[in-house]
């Protein structure tokens, strides 16, 4: 597969989970990991519920009322809202959000096409410096930017969840450990 037809079903895969609800819940897998330990703290407080750290190792999200995962990340040091997608291939930002995570849009290369709920779209792709939950951090992260029409909000997807040690669904509950 060429490196032309892999972003463009990358990016189609990104945006698709953006507009197809219950897209996370779907593809989360168990991984037989072993119970998180005691939860520590309440950290931080977002519109769709809690994410607490618990060690120094893992995070745990509340699901929303729509079975949607949102969690407050740190993008690049910057506080942002996002939905953990696994049906995402990478991590996707709208044009709003790179500005304010420090990435000129001058610097965007719009050069891949995809195709979104919304019809065409382009998108241009960036490595991010960062991510962080809590403990959980992953550096060095693939990720796409969209416009904003095509993208509203910001996708936790599968280059950032692969560098983790396990992610699973219980209770209701996501657990990333990294």
């Amino acid at each position: 597969m060429s490196v032309r037809s892999l972003a463009f079903v990358t990016g189609a895969v990104i945006v698709t989970a953006a507009f197809v609800p219950d897209v996370a819940t779907r593809y989360l897998v168990s991984t037989g990991d072993k119970p998180a330990a005691k939860v520590e703290t309440a950290a931080v407080q977002t519109g769709q519920g809690a994410a607490r750290y618990t060690g120094n190792r893992s995070a745990v999200i509340d699901a929303d009322p729509n079975g949607h995962f949102t969690g407050l990340f740190a993008i690049n040091g910057r506080k942002e809202e996002g939905m953990v997608d696994t049906g995402a291939s990478m991590v996707a930002i709208n044009v709003s959000t790179a500005q304010r995570i420090g990435i000129a849009r001058s610097d965007l290369d719009f050069r891949y096409a995809v195709d979104t709920a919304n019809g065409k779209a382009r998108a241009a792709y960036i490595r991010l410096d960062r991510i962080e939950i809590g403990p959980v951090r992953m550096e060095n992260i693939g990720a796409m930017v969209l416009e904003d029409k095509a993208l509203s909000g910001t996708l936790i997807g599968m280059s950032f969840l692969k560098g983790l040690s396990s992610y699973r669904v219980e209770d209701g509950r996501l657990h990333l450990t990294r």
